[in-house]
């Protein structure tokens, strides 16, 4: 029946050229037009009597048109459905048979801000309709999500103790090293960390549609605003009062993203827009103009507890101060005496020690009065040349100057390097490649600006471990977290590397010889490891398989009505390969992604001893043993 209706429906409307875009019905002009009760429109709609069967009621004195029923059904339903769109929308029927995904439109400042955005960055996730938790209606399936996981598959890497092993306690001193979803995992660590952590430096993916890492990056501009949202104010939570966070973005999004900074962190806390010279050389095939910088906007959590570090002075502003006069406060360089804001009260002529008679340039006047210049020649502060005949000058002694140098908002890669340098630094460690490393100059000039020896560097999008490397080599305390599995090929190989006391990027620079550790964990899977297993199927029949498990073992989508997946189910066994794990993976619920911390005693996920006694030290728990 309701094939018939739609074919019916397309009759009428297609009598209607406007309403149509090539194939294309535009659903906005016909509601529209309904809703001004357009004439033409409902007698034609009206004169069809599977449509007016539908959607009139019938009374004594007329006939009611249920505009809204009509619209409704116009907005939600999917006109010319293949097979695919036709099931995917039949398992997600409620008992009421409407579609629950449909019910509520929320769109504030942009749409779904006010919602919770799991945000899947793995390849099976490409494509996939994201899933929004809204603060509000979804409170406990929220709560699910952000309660702390349980940690497994634990080990420590140190140089000490050669290489990996089990431990069973987590120390303050420890680096941490976190794989799984970092949204989930964020919240996992605020129990410990909340309030610690000092510095964060994220690189997001930047919404292009076009980069080469393997995130989910072809996010709309709205999820991308609500996923990073949900991230930066739990990084916020972290954050110590005078910590900081950095992140590195370029032109697609970064003025949005300073927006929502500015609402996140409060429009006072923002410190500064960095620009960074990422690029060497132009790109001469740019369509318009060849895109050679990043943007790095650094807030605060409080902008009056924020102190950044200066800049080491270099060798080269040093040579400037010299000591021709073997002067004991050491080497000095001279200063103008002259000012240019005109003041006749210090508009005097001096004389020289031999005896020339000197007056400021037209216009200018001296720096400070006589009597201040008498205190100065008695003090040997003011210099006349070797032979007492020049222009009197300031001596400004290196001692006295700020011992550092203020960093400035333009970066050049001459001073922090380029991504050509990064991608060498990958590959000289002979570890498997990543396309988008930052160079560890990059780095280094942030934690150096931002923290101090043995604070905490926070990166929550890891990718080649950049950061952790640099801290670790800074002699700071390091958290990272990715998702994808090139943790275990490219990020963890690099830190291990780093221990034994590699010599690329800054080691040499800080005089790096090896050593430190840091403690690898996971996030307990469950519905993940479901995920995992359905995206590497290839073959029906290993399909077919899953399909019971899932059913069995895993944790459903309640909305899901589960009998509709099935190979008995001839909808089902048209679809595609592709199309059948995409919805295998629809059924799973993704609120249970990984086991919450809460179910650690649950008997039926036999946790081991050891990986309990690790979880509660990490989350500070006192066990209490039951006496007999």
């Amino acid at each position: 029946m309701e094939t018939k209706l739609l074919s019916e429906i397309n009759k009428v409307l297609i009598k209607f050229p406007d309403y149509w875009e090539n194939e294309t019905l535009i659903k906005s002009k016909v509601i529209e037009d309904l809703r001004n009760y357009k004439k033409e429109l409902i007698e034609n709609l009206f004169s069809n009597q599977t449509i007016r069967k539908t959607y009139s009621l019938e009374l004594a004195n007329g006939t009611v048109f249920k505009v809204e029923d009509f619209i409704s059904m116009l907005r939600y339903k999917n006109y010319w459905e293949n097979s695919y769109t036709r099931y995917s929308n039949e398992i997600g029927l409620t008992s009421s048979d409407k579609y629950l995904k449909y019910n509520t439109d929320v769109v504030i400042d942009f749409p779904h801000k006010d919602c919770i955005l799991e945000g899947g960055m793995a390849k099976e996730d490409i494509g996939k309709e994201e899933v929004y938790y809204h603060k509000v209606l979804a409170k406990e399936e929220i709560d699910i999500m952000f309660s702390p996981k349980v940690l497994t598959n634990i080990r420590k890497y140190d140089k000490n103790r050669n290489g990996e092993k089990e431990i069973t306690e987590f120390i303050d001193t420890d680096n941490l090293i976190l794989k799984g979803n970092n949204l989930i995992t964020l919240n996992t660590l605020k129990d410990r960390f909340a309030g610690k952590v000092k510095l964060i430096y994220i690189d997001p993916p930047y919404n292009t549609g076009n980069d080469s890492f393997r995130y989910n990056d072809r996010f709309n501009h709205s999820t991308w605003l609500t996923f990073m949202k949900n991230r930066i104010e739990i990084a916020r939570d972290l954050l110590t009062d005078d910590g900081s966070i950095w992140i590195n973005i370029d032109d697609d999004e970064s003025h949005y993203l300073k927006i929502l900074c500015d609402e996140t962190f409060g429009r006072h806390n923002f410190i500064s827009n960095i620009i960074w010279k990422k690029k060497y050389s132009p790109q001469n095939d740019a369509r318009f103009f060849s895109d050679m910088h990043d943007h790095i906007l650094v807030y605060s959590k409080d902008k009056d507890n924020f102190k950044i570090n200066l800049l080491p002075r270099s060798q080269e502003m040093n040579k400037r101060y010299i000591n021709p006069d073997n002067d004991s406060r050491g080497p000095w360089k001279p200063g103008d005496l002259s000012v240019k804001t005109y003041n006749a009260n210090t508009d005097y002529t001096i004389t020289t020690p031999s005896g020339r008679n000197v007056n400021p340039p037209r216009g200018y006047c001296w720096r400070v009065s006589k009597g201040k210049l008498n205190e100065m020649i008695a003090e040997n502060r003011i210099w006349f040349g070797e032979d007492g005949n020049n222009v009197p000058a300031i001596k400004r002694f290196l001692s006295e100057v700020k011992q550092g140098v203020t960093p400035t908002s333009i970066w050049d890669y001459s001073e922090v390097s380029h991504n050509q340098e990064a991608r060498r630094e990958i590959l000289a460690l002979s570890i498997e490649n990543f396309s988008t490393p930052k160079p560890e100059r990059l780095l280094q000039r942030i934690i150096h600006l931002g923290s101090n020896i043995n604070d905490i560097v926070l990166d929550f999008f890891m990718g080649s471990a950049t950061t952790a490397a640099v801290a670790m080599k800074m002699n700071r305390r390091f958290i990272g977290i990715e998702q994808m599995d090139y943790i275990e090929t490219v990020s963890v190989p690099r830190l291990r590397k780093v221990i034994e006391g590699e010599q690329g990027g800054i080691s040499k620079d800080v005089e790096w010889t090896g050593g430190g550790s840091f403690v690898y964990a996971e996030l307990y899977q469950l519905n993940k490891k479901y995920m995992d297993q359905i995206q590497k199927a290839n073959s029906d029949g290993e399909i077919e398989n899953l399909i019971e498990r899932v059913k069995e073992s895993a944790f459903l989508d309640f909305k899901i009505n589960i009998d509709k997946v099935s190979n008995k189910n001839s909808d089902f066994t048209s679809l595609s390969l592709d199309e059948k794990k995409d919805v295998l993976i629809q059924v799973l619920d993704a609120n249970q992604l990984y086991l919450s911390y809460s179910e650690i005693d649950d008997d039926q996920y036999n946790i081991p001893d050891s990986v309990k006694q690790f979880n509660h030290s990490f989350y500070n728990k006192k066990v209490v043993k039951n006496r007999e």
